[in-house]
């Protein structure tokens, strides 16, 4: 689940972490008055939970309060589109925060290293940049160091570390003090990745987070009740969240074969078999458990609002969902939607034949096996 940056750099600053002051603001007024507190002198950023803000022109700079609050208030509103997410997100807020002088950038994030089953520290003079982008180019810019899960980290692996990534001496001590703080929020606050891209040095040798990005681990936000409403709309995808306020599990892939199933493993296996008979899966989506009539439309519904989307696979296994409930309502789907594409539906399990046998006399093309309806669709579908 990730936060907006305010909502990062509120976090890690009650960990000790210095961040540039600056507030969120809903409309131009509010970006206006805002940024004639810190005299005029401020970034305006979207607040959207998506890559490539500042390409797509939702960071701006100012010297001028009345400008930032009008740029403010012509990008709430607006939808912004990036490289990373062409569908693009609406801005609803954004950050007005103070203008920081940076001498430096640098860069440093925690996150699990799931070989070595230990905590992660990446530290890198070159900050300002993406880490993969230093990782293919200058490799050895990037220091790593390990932390182990019962004993944490030593001050004097942390100093070893700083001094390795050739961070410079007045600046080693708060780079020191910051890592031992993105330690702590990590564990404490259940993250799954800790990131200031750039930490800024100041002229006056100040170390600050000018930027700050939080990922939490979504199975434990029972537990940080403050972030559940950003859970609901913490997809970058806007079909991503819309199913996640409705409790559905999907994952947008990019391709043009839509597929339903009832659990992960199913859902996955069909995904192998589509593109084994040379299809491109469009998306994940588990119906889940228990499915009823209405949950089955509305998944449908959702698969069809991907206008990639050639041909739509369904397969269920009967269990605790039942095949006559699945056909029930793909059938109401199909009688409320305007559903142009070809569908191919293999049913098995409990209510079956029931299921198939309402399937009967509609679009809808049968299959007895996964193989086989993973062939069909990808036949009619690219026909």
């Amino acid at each position: 689940m990730k936060l907006h940056e305010y909502q990062s750099k509120d976090l890690l600053a009650k960990y000790g972490v210095v961040v540039p002051g600056g507030r969120v603001a809903k409309n131009a007024a509010d970006a206006q008055s805002i940024a004639e507190e810190y005299g005029g002198k401020v970034v305006v950023k979207a607040q959207v939970l998506m890559g490539g803000r500042g390409k797509a022109g939702g960071v701006k700079l100012f010297d001028n309060a009345a400008e930032a609050g009008t740029f403010a208030g012509e990008l709430i509103g607006k939808r912004l589109v990036s490289i990373q997410n062409p569908a693009g997100m609406v801005v609803e807020q954004v950050l007005v925060a103070e203008l920081v002088d940076i001498a430096e950038e640098y860069y440093l994030s925690v996150l699990l290293d799931r070989a070595a089953q230990k905590l992660l520290v990446m530290i890198s003079r070159e900050g300002g940049m993406e880490i993969e982008e230093v990782a293919e180019k200058n490799p050895e810019a990037i220091v790593r160091l390990l932390v182990d899960p019962v004993w944490g980290l030593a001050d004097f692996e942390i100093r070893d570390a700083v001094a390795k990534a050739h961070i410079p001496g007045p600046a080693q001590r708060q780079m020191v003090a910051m890592i031992k703080s993105l330690v702590r929020a990590y564990i404490e606050s259940d993250a799954d990745l800790i990131e200031i891209n750039p930490v800024a040095l100041t002229p006056e040798g100040k170390l600050l987070a000018a930027d700050a990005k939080v990922s939490l681990d979504e199975n434990a936000v029972f537990r940080h009740p403050e972030f559940a409403a950003t859970a609901e709309d913490s997809a970058e995808d806007p079909l991503e969240a819309e199913a996640a306020q409705k409790g559905i599990a999907y994952v947008r892939l990019g391709g043009d074969i839509g597929i339903m199933g009832n659990g992960a493993g199913l859902v996955m296996c069909s995904l192998d078999e589509v593109n084994a008979a040379g299809g491109r899966p469009a998306n994940f989506l588990d119906v889940g458990g228990g499915a009823n009539a209405e949950r089955v439309k509305t998944c449908v519904e959702l698969v069809l609002k991907d206008e990639n989307v050639k041909g739509l696979l369904i397969n269920i296994f009967g269990g605790i969902t039942r095949g006559d409930q699945v056909a029930k309502g793909i059938l109401t789907a199909f009688e409320q939607l305007d559903v142009n594409i070809p569908v191919v539906a293999r049913i098995d399990g409990t209510g079956a034949e029931e299921g198939l046998e309402l399937l009967k006399g509609s679009k809808i093309v049968g299959a007895a096996t996964m193989q086989e309806a993973a062939k069909r669709i990808v036949e009619l579908a690219y026909a």
